[in-house]
């Protein structure tokens, strides 16, 4: 028994069953089920206008790539992360790609929205870069300065020791944070790096196998399971979820197993231990799409790529919200705050998810594409999460999303 709820547990920590549970609340929406949200699917062909429009903007060529980290790195046309790297005397790809992903995991676990209020002073353009992007130069700047590093002649690495005592004093500095700038959620931030130190360094079998434990030891262990110098989309979000998922906080557990991004929502059925559970997995797949790029110049070929899915975020969901596929039963639910584990939240997150698969379609047949030739990753960079933004500030001036959660730092 412990052990058929043990593999019931595991089979939510998979893309699969993010995209079934997902699809699943989008059917009870199209029936008319949900407490909270009602679905109007006659407004996605707009929706798909919109995408299209801002992809066409910044991608004219429609050369898009994957929706990752990496994209953030670029600031002006120029890629700060390409700059270090190229230079940097590498032994080996495999080096490379171990830096790649502890630079990757870092700066994604930071990555959790930084308000509308947050902004960072580029040194190297002079510019104040608020949200994502602004995180985004910060943690590289971070990481380029060695801040993870133990070894100042190598700076361009996370050990997991520095991780495990990472000073909250540290990242307050680094993000620029102050009384006139402040920073949603720095300190489960701070818990989050501190946890992952901790965790590396007791699962030296997965993260130290060719160097001393640091995050960028998952790069070793997905690339012992490529079949023929392949690896498929959902295997690396199968081993970050395995692997990483005991540094979430403590929320939801089967038979001993944490479930990490997942939340109750009575409405879904299974026959199994599992009822009742939404699987969402925003954050680590967020991070798998930036690990791709990273095994990709490593040499191996990354498969299956539409298997993992659109991520249930504040941007993607918003657009949907402000479009009005999706519209609150209750008015007044856009001018409250809602806790990330409200039903309200987990029905808007689960419908954003299937919903980004129905306008993936849309978006493709409009162009002629595959999803070979156009995978949800590049649609979601070209893509939705900029529309999402587009009309938030068409609508709102400070650009907020049409709905309030409260965030701990470690959802969005």
């Amino acid at each position: 028994m412990a052990e058929a709820l043990e593999r019931q547990a595991r089979a939510l920590l998979t893309a699969a069953a993010v995209r079934a549970r997902a699809g699943e609340m989008l059917d009870i929406g199209l029936a008319g089920g949900l407490s909270h949200f009602t679905v109007d699917l006659d407004r996605m062909d707009g929706v798909a206008e919109a995408v299209l429009a801002v992809t066409r903007k910044a991608y004219p060529a429609l050369d898009i790539p994957f929706h990752a980290r990496w994209r953030h790195f670029v600031t002006g046309g120029i890629d700060r992360w390409a700059g270090l790297a190229n230079v940097a005397a590498w032994p080996d790809r495999a080096a490379r790609a171990r830096a790649e992903f502890d630079l990757a995991i870092v700066s994604v676990l930071l990555d959790a929205g930084a308000g509308a209020a947050w902004r960072y002073r580029d040194a190297v353009t002079g510019e104040s870069i608020g949200r994502s992007e602004g995180l985004a130069i910060a943690s590289l700047d971070m990481f380029a300065n060695g801040l993870f590093s133990r070894d100042a002649g190598s700076p361009l690495r996370a050990d997991a020791d520095v991780l495990a005592q990472l000073p909250l004093a540290a990242l307050t500095t680094a993000f620029q944070v102050s009384a006139a700038n402040p920073l949603l959620g720095l300190d489960g931030r701070t818990d989050l790096l501190r946890r992952l130190g901790r965790l590396v360094t007791e699962r030296a079998d997965v993260f130290g196998l060719h160097d001393t434990p640091q995050p960028g030891g998952l790069f070793d262990h997905i690339a012992a399971q490529a079949v023929g110098g392949a690896v498929a989309a959902p295997a690396i979000l199968s081993a970050v979820l395995n692997q990483l998922g005991p540094i979430w906080p403590s929320r939801l557990e089967l038979a001993g197993v944490p479930l990490g991004d997942c939340w109750h929502h009575p409405a879904i059925n299974a026959d199994d231990g599992t009822a009742g559970l939404v699987p969402l997995h925003k954050l680590s797949q967020w991070l798998s799409y930036s690990l791709i790029e990273p095994l990709q110049r490593a040499g191996f070929v990354v498969t299956d790529i539409d298997g993992l899915t659109g991520l249930a975020e504040y941007r993607n969901g918003g657009l949907f919200v402000d479009h009005e596929v999706l519209r609150l039963r209750d008015a007044a639910d856009a001018e409250r705050a809602h806790a990330v584990d409200s039903l309200l939240v987990v029905e808007w997150r689960a419908l954003t998810v299937a919903l980004l698969d129905r306008l993936a379609e849309l978006v493709r047949a409009k162009l002629g594409r595959t999803r070979e030739t156009l995978p949800l990753a590049s649609i979601l960079e070209g893509g939705t999460w900029a529309a999402g933004r587009a009309i938030a500030f068409a609508r709102r001036p400070d650009g907020s999303p049409p709905l309030r959660v409260i965030s701990d730092g470690t959802v969005f």
